[in-house]
């Protein structure tokens, strides 16, 4: 692989396993500097970072999304904010009020632009030979999140990522068949079940090769999740923090 940013998104794994080594100031000021520049709607900038390094806190953010260790331990916690109180006091500014926090397709706009800078942020952070792992956890108790990090209104903690220097290398898990992910032109779910029950072999193979006797079908793990729906209060947390998704 000739291309050292593809072989970096190629080869994306979870790391959960860290060392104490800190980060150092340097480096995180590049991984911020990256993650700042991501692309937001209307160049809005309606995402801020919390950079959480104090391990106190971090044993607290641990223990907040449903108890992961890898929190804790990594010496670095960066929390992804969808930030419309900042574009509230620049459109105040202009003399106008924000009415977008107060949509549907304005929490969809910040959902999706938090993501792009995750993305950006993991991809930093391993450029600098740093492991990562994103953490979707923290919305286990948003309000949570909201109040020991001291987040005002119109704002929302929707993802985290932990990084730091990896001590045991997590395995790369493999992926469903392409044809059940790339689709040309339009939608073709032809091929989804039998590829499906051939990734479901995939996996099970890659767990019995990484040791992992707890590992199920990709099909089975994916219903112990979402068959029984989420007990998240996002919405509601979304709704007490100031956001509205009715229009």
């Amino acid at each position: 692989m000739s291309n050292e940013t593809l072989r970096l998104l190629q080869t994306h794994r979870s790391d959960r396993s860290f060392l104490d080594t800190p980060v150092s100031d340097a480096d995180l000021a590049e991984i911020v500097d990256a993650a700042q520049r991501a692309p937001t709607s209307n160049n809005g900038q309606h995402i801020s970072l919390v950079v959480v390094r104090d391990a106190a806190r971090r044993a607290k953010i641990a223990q907040l999304a449903n108890n992961q260790p890898w929190i804790a331990k990594a010496p670095v916690f960066v929390v992804v904010v969808v930030d419309f109180h900042k574009t509230r006091l620049a459109i105040e500014l202009a003399g106008k009020t924000q009415n977008l926090h107060a949509t549907a397709e304005g929490f969809a706009i910040g959902a999706v632009d938090a993501g792009i800078t995750l993305a950006t942020l993991m991809t930093a952070a391993r450029a600098l030979g740093l492991g990562v792992v994103p953490i979707g956890g923290i919305r286990q108790d948003s309000q949570g999140m909201i109040d020991l990090l001291e987040l005002p209104p119109l704002t929302f903690p929707m993802v985290g990522v932990s990084l730091g220097h990896v001590d045991q290398p997590a395995a790369q898990k493999p992926r469903l068949p392409l044809d059940t992910y790339r689709h040309d032109e339009t939608y073709c779910g032809d091929t989804l079940a039998a590829g499906i029950a051939a990734y479901d072999q995939t996996l099970m193979a890659h767990w019995q090769s990484t040791g992992r006797a707890d590992g199920l079908p990709w099909s089975a793990n994916t219903a112990a999740a979402f068959e029984r729906g989420c007990a998240r209060k996002t919405a509601a947390v979304a709704l007490a923090q100031g956001f509205a998704f009715d229009k």
